[in-house]
């Protein structure tokens, strides 16, 4: 049973481990290709601020 959520949890962390860094140039260009229809409200507050506003990260 340990062996199984020890799995889980290191899968868990790859696939989030994979993600671009918001306001990174490539989660920029991964936006750009997603579908405006498919962005949370958070996601695209973070796109103006990010990659069309150009401001830095904190």
């Amino acid at each position: 049973m340990k062996k199984i959520t020890l799995l889980l949890l290191l899968s868990a962390y790859l696939l989030v481990a994979c993600q671009p860094e918001v306001g990174s140039p490539a989660w920029c260009e991964k936006m750009e290709g997603t579908p405006k229809g498919d962005w949370t409200a958070n996601e695209a507050a973070d796109y103006l601020k990010y990659c069309v506003l150009d401001q830095e990260r904190d």
